[in-house]
């Protein structure tokens, strides 16, 4: 296929945003220098929009880019105030590097966003920063830096416009109507869903996977309404699969009535929170349909063993559905949705940005976060390559900081590779640059003519065939820039190649020492915590159930282990996303569904709360302390064991993601190695409602667990 000017679709793509770059760097760098002989100012108005234009990946449409970037335009402008001043002594550049680049790479752990835009940002400091010190060209340096920065934005806004996605929201709201759709086909006869149904179901499932997902429209920051966003996806993905499993009516008998009419109220609750995603006025009033049709389908159950574990499925579809609805209602209007949440599930739902932004920071502070390593990495290499530039007699350091900055990857392995493509491409841009330097000599309007048509190269070539073609070119586009501000010579090649050679090698060293296995081994590790973790609530939750005791709604169970490793999970799998794929090898070898991971633990928090949690009274009052009997010793013993066996499969497949090596966790399972838990098995005669409901929750958890290591099952049926 091709696109601009016939140009294959991955350099049709870099063609367009290396147009917009290369208008907004050249545009301010010949307006200042050639306009106004202002060579301090056209310096920072090119590297502004080269630092956020061509070192920055801000997700997105280019529109979306530029709202970013105008955002991102008063930071920008306060890194080179305070990379101006701490200049003025190594020491204090060199501190100044440690926590600023550390802030600056930890706070991706805000989303794709910020993330993409850190480097950019990191660039911004790093030039202030070094020799001269020169407060009074601060004034010159802010108005390079902002004309640069919105010639860019103007560029991303109006150039090659591209086609809006579809937001997350308009995702969510379609996978709502199919849910409504599905409820109501099982709620009227002949009571089951119909093929092409199912496979809507499972087509807007797999829509709402981050995956599937283009990077801006995911919803992966730390505020209210993202985190609920994203469990409003969630949760319409376990109601769309909850649907597609609800057992069918027993012996081919018409469904009870109080079973019917919760699937009405669930197709009611869908078509609402629907309505109120996007935008409708009126929707989304607090909907106790659910709740109270719950209600009553609990008190009025039917004695036959299958009657009960439909009865308890159809409560799965109920409690999927008020996640649903009350996800919704955050996602669209914040904190201020007039009803309370539950705080167990939606504990975050009281809480303001700040504390919400400190909670995230907080989680992903340690060796085990990918975004606090990476940040450490980054910060490190850039001070030592700081405290080189500011010690030795190193010309131009800004380069090799620069080299430090973009060689510094997750994985050891990338960082040699990066690093052995990246000398070899600055060799040859260093030969190409002495043999133009040598041939041209001073005349900087062959230097001015050239510049314009070299940058569209560098940014068009470089982002498809990888960094050494990208440092060939730089090589020579630095070089020609600064020709133009100073007399140069072919010497100059030679000054560039020293200085990646030491940032390189710096790159290298603190990528070694700084935890360089990267996120594909960290995603592994945290999956593996994460099921764990599942498997201890699972024991626990089981055992609850068959003690019996007293419940109180307003002492929920915490669960804070298991809340700790998925926030982790979470933060690992988003880097993984970001790396390079490592392929499966060898017969019968199927990839790993990471997010099906996420899934399960989420699957296991949610079903814990709710089992452990006593219902809402039918007129919606919340209800005070309950004492629970417990099951009898048939049924305690039945339930605990299916719970022992549910978790032994979590603590298998924990041990088989943490060691790929060992024991492949893509590897399909032989059938003796899956405990026997299936779904169906005789139940303790005259076992209670409460029984069925955690048999389903447990087997539902088999089925998610399943689709981890089953990356093919992406049919309608057993798709999250």
């Amino acid at each position: 296929m091709s696109g601009l000017l016939g140009l294959p679709d991955a350099y049709a793509g870099a063609a367009r945003s290396s147009v917009r770059v290369t208008v907004a760097a050249a545009g301010g760098f010949y307006l200042f220098l050639y306009g106004f002989g202002e060579t301090v100012t056209a310096t920072y108005a090119l590297f502004a929009a080269v630092s956020l234009g061509g070192l920055s990946r801000i997700p997105g449409t280019g529109r979306q880019r530029a709202v970013v970037m105008l955002r991102v335009l008063p930071v920008a402008c306060l890194l080179v105030v305070v990379g101006t001043f701490l200049a003025v002594r190594t020491a204090s550049a060199v501190a100044g590097m440690l926590v600023i680049g550390f802030a600056l790479a930890f706070v991706a752990v805000g989303g794709p966003r910020p993330a993409g835009a850190a480097p950019g940002l990191q660039l911004l400091y790093i030039l202030p920063s070094f020799p001269p010190y020169a407060p009074d060209t601060l004034g010159e340096r802010l108005i390079g830096t902002t004309t640069g920065i919105l010639l860019l934005v103007v560029a991303e806004a109006c150039l090659f416009p591209e086609r809006p996605t579809v937001p997350y929201r308009e995702l969510a709201a379609r996978a709502a109507d199919i849910a409504e759709r599905c409820a109501g086909e099982l709620a009227r006869p002949p009571y089951s869903l119909s093929r092409a149904a199912g496979d809507a179901a499972g087509t807007a499932s797999q829509s709402l996977r981050p995956s599937r997902v283009p990077e801006a429209d995911r919803p992966a920051g730390p505020g209210v309404r993202s985190r609920a966003l994203a469990h409003t996806g969630l949760a319409a993905r376990t109601l769309l699969n909850r649907l597609n499993r609800l057992p069918a009516a027993p012996d081919g008998r018409t469904p009870a009535e109080p079973g019917l009419e919760l699937l009405r109220a669930v197709a009611r609750s869908a078509a609402d929170s629907a309505a109120l995603l996007r935008g409708v006025p009126g929707a989304g009033a607090a909907n106790p349909a659910p709740e109270r049709a719950a209600v009553a389908a609990g008190r009025d159950r039917p004695a036959d063993p299958e009657a009960l574990r439909r009865d308890a499925a159809l409560l799965e579809l109920a409690d999927a559905a008020i996640a649903l609805s009350t996800a919704a209602r955050l996602a669209v209007r914040g904190r201020d949705t007039g009803a309370v949440p539950p705080l167990g599930r939606f504990w975050y739902a009281p809480m303001r940005a700040p504390q919400l932004w400190w909670r995230r920071l907080i989680g992903n502070t340690g060796s085990r976060s990918v975004f606090f390593q990476n940040a450490v990495r980054i910060s490190l290499a850039l001070a030592a390559a700081r405290v080189v530039a500011g010690l030795d007699t190193l010309p131009h350091g800004f380069w090799a900081m620069l080299a430090t900055l973009s060689l510094t990857r997750t994985t050891l392995d990338a960082t040699r590779t990066s690093i052995r493509q990246a000398l070899t491409g600055t060799l040859i841009g260093a030969l190409c640059t002495a043999g133009i330097l040598a041939l041209v000599g001073t005349d900087t309007t062959v230097y001015a003519a050239v510049l314009v048509p070299l940058l569209l190269i560098t940014f068009t070539v470089g982002p498809v065939k990888g960094i050494g073609w990208a440092q060939a070119f730089f090589a020579i586009v630095v070089s020609l820039v600064f020709a133009q501000l100073a007399p140069a010579t072919w010497e100059l090649a030679e000054v560039r190649l020293l200085d990646v050679v030491i940032g390189s090698a710096i790159g290298a060293v603190f990528g070694l020492l700084a935890w360089p296995r990267g996120a594909h081994r960290e995603v592994r590790q945290s999956s593996a915590a994460l099921l764990r973790s599942a498997a201890e609530t699972v024991v626990a939750t089981a055992s609850t159930i068959a003690a019996g005791g007293v419940r109180d709604p307003a002492d929920p169970p915490r669960h804070a282990a298991l809340r700790r490793t998925l926030v982790l999970a979470e933060s690992a799998y988003a880097q993984f996303q970001a790396e390079p794929r490592v392929p499966a090898v060898g017969a019968g070898v199927r990839p790993t569904d990471w997010q099906a991971v996420l899934l399960t633990g989420h699957h296991a928090l949610w079903g814990a709360d709710r089992l452990l949690v006593p219902p809402p009274e039918p007129r919606g009052e919340t209800p005070g302390p309950v004492s629970v009997p417990p099951l009898d010793p048939a049924e305690a013993a039945a339930l605990t064991g299916l719970g022992d066996r549910v978790a032994g499969r979590m603590l298998l497949l924990a041990a088989r993601l943490e060691s790929p090596d060992e024991a492949p966790a893509a590897r399909e399972d032989p059938p003796d190695a899956v405990p026997d838990a299936a779904p169906g098995a005789s139940p303790p005669a005259g076992a209670p409602g409460r029984y069925y409901a955690a048999e389903t929750w447990l087997d539902a958890l088999l089925a998610d667990l399943g689709r981890i290591t089953d990356a093919d099952s992406a049919g309608p049926r057993g798709t999250p």
